[in-house]
């Protein structure tokens, strides 16, 4: 992986992909101690980061490959993102989803013309799963975050944020991120590290999901011994990515945890203040950003809103933290 292939996969999302805004209020300052600049891309085309992989990956694929399908595993970001930029393409797509992702990602992704094959995130294995129809069908399988194609897409974010932050006369600044298994955490580390290196990645994690914090905490891959039961499923993964850590651990500083009652607390504050629907696991950045103050240094902080893609209940849920 190296910025060579984040500014290839630029040129391929160009006129696809939203340059998603950065959003500021002088009530999240306040909680904060400190600016905080807010990266929307919960305003990307179906509600997450996920289509800027997802388009990276499918738009690089051969007139062969690109007949004959492609599949990918999701708790619904990532299905979304290749659901849309398959059908765009003219090829089908095959998404195996959680049983217990929230109903409106399947839903959504079913929508766009995907096959969804749910499976017990508990019990089964869904490389395994993928792995097989992949084989079966002669899909190519795009893999949400360990995948280089993938990780060049969601970089573009991170080339963004540098050409953004510079014109705001932004140089020094700790970047929050919503971290799963790390495709967008790296890709954007790899980014910035190019075009703004006083600007520094912070993987973010829930409380309980935080295999990617402990792993760099350890200087090795460790693994969730728990894969469900979290409001931010959108970033619940097992273990950081083969391909994901190293970049992270070579450019990346420690992670930083967040409980769910603090998540749900963003998710309120986002559409109070900037007007903006986030789901727990894409508000985790914000979480830390605005409730973390210890662990930024500097005057300024920004936190990259992943996605908004969130059930109605989950997000009254949220509001009420607010009441």
């Amino acid at each position: 992986m190296n910025i060579d292939m984040i500014r290839a996969a630029a040129i391929r999302l160009d006129g696809h992909a939203r340059r998603t805004p950065i959003l500021t209020s002088p009530f999240l300052d306040d909680i904060a101690g400190r600016r905080v600049f807010v990266k929307a891309e919960c305003l990307q085309h179906t509600g997450s980061f996920k289509f800027r992989g997802g388009w990276s990956a499918v738009s690089a694929l051969s007139p062969e490959a690109l007949k004959a399908g492609v599949i990918a595993f999701s708790s619904g970001n990532h299905a979304q993102g290749v659901a849309l930029a398959a059908r765009s393409h003219g090829t089908k797509a095959v998404i195996i989803m959680p049983a217990d992702a929230p109903a409106v990602k399947i839903a959504n992704t079913r929508a766009l013309g995907a096959e969804v094959v749910l499976y017990n995130r508990a019990t089964e294995d869904r490389d395994a799963i993928g792995a097989q129809l992949a084989a079966d069908r002669g899909l190519t399988l795009i893999k949400p975050y360990d995948e280089p194609l993938v990780i060049a897409g969601q970089g573009t974010c991170g080339v963004e944020i540098a050409s953004e932050m510079n014109a705001l006369g932004v140089r020094e600044a700790d970047v929050m991120v919503c971290c799963g298994g790390g495709g967008l955490t790296s890709g954007i580390a790899l980014a910035l590290a190019a075009d703004a290196p006083g600007l520094r990645v912070r993987p973010a994690e829930p409380e309980g999901f935080d295999d990617v914090t402990r792993s760099l905490a350890s200087g090795q891959i460790e693994r969730n011994i728990q894969l469900s039961g979290s409001l931010c499923d959108a970033i619940v993964t097992p273990q950081p990515g083969n391909l994901t850590f190293p970049i992270m651990k070579d450019l990346c500083g420690p992670g930083v945890v967040v409980t769910e009652q603090e998540a749900l607390r963003a998710v309120a504050l986002a559409f109070d203040r900037l007007k903006i629907v986030l789901e727990p696991g894409g508000a985790v950045a914000l979480a830390a950003a605005l409730f973390h103050p210890e662990a930024s240094n500097g005057d300024a902080v920004i936190a990259v809103a992943t996605g908004g893609n969130v059930d109605p209940a989950v997000f009254a849920k949220a509001l009420a933290t607010s009441a």
